[in-house]
């Protein structure tokens, strides 16, 4: 977790706490100067209200307008909503990437309920008591918007009547030749199954074992230890064999097996060697067993920053990668997704081959654990930016119903999003079941499931024939 989240999350329990401390305070006049027996009524009563609405860690107010400041030179249309159709002025024939710019307000049971804007049969969900400028997913409905048949009708809020469409093309990055940097097993397929199951050539490189977090593995009978290796093979294993459901062979695919949590440690001191915080191995060889090509840092195992970087630059030089799919070095918060592209850019400047495009994602925020918001299956909006991020271009490409089960599937194959939820996290989503109206897919109860599965992927456009932000952080 990067340092701004970390402070965003300490301020959220703060508020969190004066909050209840207030309750609190209030309840003990009650029961002091009325009747103490319905305080533990309240009590449950005020649980089940913050469950169901209240829970959500959202780091910025719904009022908040988000900020993008598109590439150079994006073309962009007015855009006017008659009878609940998209009429636009000018021809944006050529662009497969459509973003809409419009303010949306939540009325009040959009402050209850999650407010959400229909465009034709997808639907996209914005924050409760939205209010403010934000950026709504039109790709692969082009040719509806072109006709002015596109329908947007906003439900638990109102949309503005005037708006601007960003129309933004790309080439089929499908078609070339792709390297997928996955800082943990399942990154790739969270964030580029769609893109990397229809590739023409495509490898993937995974950096960390997975280790960590192994808890439910001590059920099995084992220790602290024991745990944490047995998790790091399985993941490990996860890296290499679940891409074959997308068509990547395992000679495509290479697992380093550095450690969980222990990047940005490493490029701190990049000669220093970073064992596992859990598993207490501290040899990356091990993991490495099934890769298709020798690299550097198999000749002393290391966990080191210096090993990394070179293996990643053999990588570069084995595959000859035309566009590398890396986390997004500042929207995504994740210490070891910052790190993992900040060793790529290491990479490639020392390496013999360099790729011409970064595509960037971001698996994770820092001000909303919810995005993308509302159920699976429909589109991604563009997500909360309250701080700017640099001038991207954007890649929206569709997936259809039958890549959307496949990469659902892909999902339950991997071992860190199998099992249930706590005991707290099913019991909250019962209570926003029931009072919030919120759903969550059948095909898996991880979280992830939800955000992942999508109508769109969606990725920020890096040439890299200009200098690129490797976030120090």
């Amino acid at each position: 977790m990067s340092a701004r989240k970390q402070q965003l999350l300490k301020r959220h329990r703060k508020h969190k706490r004066l909050v209840l401390l207030g309750a609190l305070v209030i309840l003990v006049l009650f029961g002091i100067f009325v009747a103490w027996w319905p305080l533990p009524l309240f009590l449950l009563l005020g649980w089940v209200a913050h469950e169901a609405w209240f829970a959500d860690h959202l780091f910025y107010a719904p009022g908040d307008d988000y900020r993008y400041d598109f590439a150079p030179g994006t073309p962009q249309f007015p855009v006017t909503l008659l009878m609940d159709r998209l009429q636009v002025t000018g021809d944006f024939a050529e662009a497969e990437t459509l973003v809409l710019q419009l303010r949306i307000k939540s009325n009040w049971l959009g402050r209850l309920f999650d407010p959400h804007v229909w465009i034709g049969e997808d639907r996209q969900d914005l924050e409760r008591g939205v209010d403010g400028e934000r950026f709504l997913n039109l790709s692969g409905q082009g040719v509806a918007l072109a006709a002015g048949q596109l329908s947007l009708r906003g439900r638990l809020c109102s949309v503005a009547q005037q708006a601007t469409l960003h129309a933004l093309s790309n080439p089929d990055y499908g078609q070339q030749r792709l390297m997928i940097v996955a800082p943990h097993a399942d990154d790739a397929e969270l964030a580029a199954f769609g893109l990397y199951s229809r590739a023409a050539e495509v490898s993937i490189i995974t950096l960390t074992q997975g280790e960590i977090e192994a808890e439910n593995y001590r059920n099995l009978g084992l220790d602290a230890t024991q745990a944490a290796r047995l998790k790091g093979r399985l993941r490990s294993w996860d890296s290499l064999a679940v891409p074959l459901w997308g068509g990547v062979p395992q000679q495509h695919c290479v697992q380093l097996g550095y450690y969980c949590l222990q990047l940005s440690a490493m490029a701190q001191q990049p000669e220093q060697g970073f064992a596992s915080r859990e598993s207490g191995e501290s040899d990356i060889r091990e993991r490495r067993r099934n890769n298709p090509l020798k690299l550097p840092g198999d000749l002393d195992g290391l966990p080191n920053w210096r090993n990394l970087v070179a293996d990643l630059a053999r990588s570069l030089e084995h595959f000859r990668p035309e566009v590398v799919v890396t986390p997004h070095p500042e929207l995504d918060p994740h210490s070891d997704h910052v790190a993992s592209t900040r060793a790529l850019l290491e990479a490639i400047e020392i390496s013999a081959w360099r790729p011409r495009t970064l595509l960037l994602y971001a698996n994770h925020l820092h001000d909303n654990d919810r995005w993308p918001m509302g159920p699976a299956g429909y589109g991604i909006a563009l997500p909360p930016t309250i701080e700017p991020l640099p001038a991207d271009a954007l890649w929206s490409p569709s997936l259809g119903a039958e890549t959307r089960l496949d990469k659902a599937m892909a999902l339950g194959m991997q071992h860190d999003l199998q099992g249930r939820p706590p005991l707290k996290k099913r019991l909250r989503r019962l209570i926003q079941r029931i009072l919030a109206g919120r759903r969550w897919p059948a095909t898996g109860e991880d979280e992830f499931f939800r955000k992942a599965v999508r109508r769109h992927e969606l990725f920020w456009v890096r040439p890299l024939d200009r200098p690129v932000n490797d976030d120090r952080r």
